[in-house]
């Protein structure tokens, strides 16, 4: 055997040799993301409940995470495997996880994971309009975003999630006035799940609304953070509406929207640590305009 063979051989073996090695690791791998994955079903109990998509984030080429707020858990993560792609199954997959989505889930829950599995889903209800109409879904994304800033903890909230999940159905069905007080209207009630709801004691004698103590009081407080006249007395009128239909009674213009929708985000940023500003309200706004 010539010398050059001979060099060729023995780079022959060593490149066999090395990718022997090179697929016996990625066996070994995913052995054990099957081993990771089989411990977290093994460890977890399946469990039916209603979820509202609040988020979701690509990962991967055809998974993403989902944010959801669900029925029993509270707001969960979820990894979602083949949901997206170029299929056009995986498109249709992918549609239930529109934010504002309402699903029926079985998924898997483990409290010793951050990141949880679904085993099925379904639509919980399917809306007649909120995804299409622009004007509707645009109020959605801001009732969604409102949610989630404020949401600071797992823990469940049967009342809170059959309040939002009915909030939605009414805004699928609402007529254009209605919708467009729907953000002050559902910014004011949310805030009573998280323990610091305006108390309505407007009155000739307590005629302006102090922001940081959520009370109306006789006279403007010292901070800037308050509002008076025809603003007082409209959120008065606007915590006194318990049904969205009344919405139609009370009539504002875009300004008074405006204002009233920045000051209620003002509550909110006074109320919850790092609340921030709210992205949905300059979209809304133009939107709404």
């Amino acid at each position: 055997m010539t010398a050059a063979k001979k060099l060729i051989l023995k780079g022959s073996t060593k490149f066999i040799s090395f990718f022997n090695r090179y697929l016996w690791r990625i066996s070994l791998r995913n052995e054990l993301a099957i081993a990771a994955d089989s411990s977290f079903i093994c460890g977890a109990m399946n469990h039916k409940t209603k979820g509202i998509i609040l988020k979701t984030t690509k990962y991967g080429e055809t998974s993403i995470v989902a944010n959801i707020y669900t029925e029993l858990f509270g707001i969960q993560s979820y990894l979602v495997n083949g949901v997206r792609g170029m299929s056009k199954k995986g498109g249709i997959k992918s549609n239930l996880f529109q934010p504002a989505a309402i699903l029926d889930l079985v998924v898997y829950h483990n409290e010793l994971k951050n990141l949880q599995r679904i085993k099925e889903f379904k639509w919980g209800r399917l809306y007649e309009h909120l995804f299409f109409d622009v004007f509707k879904n645009s109020v959605s994304l801001f009732m969604i975003e409102l949610l989630q800033r404020s949401l600071k903890q797992p823990e469940p909230n049967a009342d809170l999630f059959h309040f939002i999940e009915d909030a939605l159905l009414r805004l699928d069905e609402a007529g254009e006035v209605v919708v467009a007080n729907y953000p002050l209207y559902f910014a004011l009630h949310l805030s009573g799940f998280f323990g610091f709801r305006m108390s309505d004691k407007y009155s000739d004698r307590l005629p302006a609304l102090d922001l940081k103590e959520g009370e109306f009081v006789a006279e403007a407080p010292a901070h800037p953070y308050f509002l008076e006249g025809e603003y007082s007395r409209l959120t008065s009128m606007l915590l006194r509406t318990m049904q969205p239909h009344e919405l139609h009674e009370i009539k504002l213009n875009q300004e008074k929207r405006r204002v009233l929708l920045h000051a209620y985000e003002m509550y909110y940023a006074l109320h919850i640590q790092d609340f921030g500003t709210l992205k949905t309200l300059p979209v809304l706004e133009a939107i709404l305009s």
